[in-house]
């Protein structure tokens, strides 16, 4: 074995213990126009671990994810996954890295002409060509199970509440078997039961898959309760950063305040 082949080992092992980020934004910069976005944002998340990212709108929230996925590249800075830069990667190596990330968009996203089943399939017709018909049927079956929504395999989007599509967007996440899992304003729009049953969802299958997550939330009680550690964002900088306890016993106004409204 080669030195990278023994330092690659090495970082997946420290991983695999929790010893290691699997995904690491370092001094990240990144404005639009003349508008400054993030200034200096630094974050780790490891395996088995949820960081909730909160803050005011127009904080660079979204940004951060489309950042960590690629979508975007820093004017300055560097996010790594699994230790490696990803700013200069090709488009097909990008890809690749991106099928060890499972993404709930703000509004689930689903595809208004696919079934609930033909959507949390679509990943696995796309990037699991080696797999046969009846495995990924299964796999779907799976996948719809864990999130309670096994019975609703024929239905359209458009005959689910919201909460249930944001339920198969989670599963449709989890499909190719992420490492990391980025979710955006999962509870956003939902009543209070539908919010805390996505919380519990969350919050389980995290517990079962252990990936390392990163949620955007503005609504604090959620982040409380599937979040480890919580990051409070401000004018583009992380104001405080620790578990809620932390956040309380602070003392700048800034945090204080959003405690207050939140």
């Amino acid at each position: 074995m080669d030195t990278l082949d023994q330092i690659a080992t090495q970082r997946e092992e420290a991983e695999q213990n929790g010893s290691a980020p699997v995904l690491t934004v370092e001094d990240v910069h990144k404005s639009f126009g003349s508008q400054n976005v993030l200034n200096g944002i630094t974050l780790s998340v490891k395996r088995g671990e949820t960081l909730a990212v909160l803050g005011r709108s127009g904080t660079g929230k979204s940004v951060l994810l489309r950042l960590v996925v690629g979508l975007e590249k820093p004017d300055s800075g560097l996010v790594r996954i699994h230790g490696q830069d990803i700013a200069g990667l090709a488009l097909d190596q990008l890809g690749e890295i991106r099928k060890k990330m499972g993404f709930l968009f703000q509004h689930a996203a689903l595809y208004d002409s696919l079934t609930v089943e033909q959507n949390v399939g679509f990943p696995l017709q796309h990037h699991k060509k080696e797999m046969s018909r009846p495995e990924k049927a299964a796999r779907v079956k799976q996948l719809l199970a864990e999130v309670g929504m096994e019975g609703d395999f024929a239905k359209m989007p458009s005959d689910i509440s919201g909460g249930m599509q944001k339920r198969v967007g989670l599963a449709r996440a989890l499909a190719l078997e992420p490492d990391i899992l980025l979710l955006d304003e999962p509870t956003a729009g939902l009543d209070p039961i539908s919010a805390a049953e996505i919380d519990d969802l969350v919050l389980k299958l995290q517990q079962e898959h252990l990936m390392a997550s990163i949620v955007v939330t503005h609504d604090l009680h959620s982040a409380k309760t599937i979040a480890n550690r919580l990051a409070l964002l401000n004018q583009g900088k992380v104001v405080i950063e620790g578990d809620f306890e932390e956040l309380q016993k602070s003392d700048t106004e800034f945090v204080r305040e959003f405690l207050r409204h939140s």
